[in-house]
């Protein structure tokens, strides 16, 4: 585990990408930027870069139902040096996320979908469902 301490108390980032799969290695080079500018941990980076990347491909397939002509917008703001908050915002019809069954759930189990937002829920220190489902904001203690 690296020692590595925050150096950079003001950074804003901005990506925005067509829903196309094959475009998720330009939100892990935009989340490795992100890290090199604020130096967070190596554990830290992980929970990142999974949640951010799990937000965007439910964008561009559930959110944009797949279509090239919309788009992805990606910030990563930090206003101290110890917070990253992230915001994910597709072009869809939103969703609920209250009513997403619990992917724990027993009867659950063997379906193949539903853990996105579960992963994001526990990766994050702080998640918020914004615009009727549209946005989400992850919040990372860094």
């Amino acid at each position: 585990m690296s020692s590595q301490i925050p150096t950079q108390a003001n950074m804003f980032k901005e990506l925005v990408i067509k829903s196309d799969p094959d475009n998720i290695y330009q939100v892990e080079e935009f989340i490795e930027s992100v890290r090199d500018e604020l130096n967070f941990k190596d554990d830290v980076y992980g929970n990142v870069m999974v949640a951010i990347t799990e937000a965007v491909n439910n964008s561009i397939v559930h959110g944009n139902e797949g279509d090239a002509n919309k788009t992805v917008h990606i910030t990563c703001e930090s206003k101290n040096p110890y917070r990253l908050i992230v915001s994910v915002e597709d072009q869809g019809k939103g969703f609920d996320p209250n009513s997403l069954p619990d992917p724990t759930a027993p009867e659950n189990l063997e379906n193949p979908g539903g853990r996105g937002v579960f992963l994001m829920q526990h990766l994050c220190d702080e998640i918020d469902f914004q615009e009727e489902g549209r946005k989400v904001q992850m919040i990372f203690n860094i």
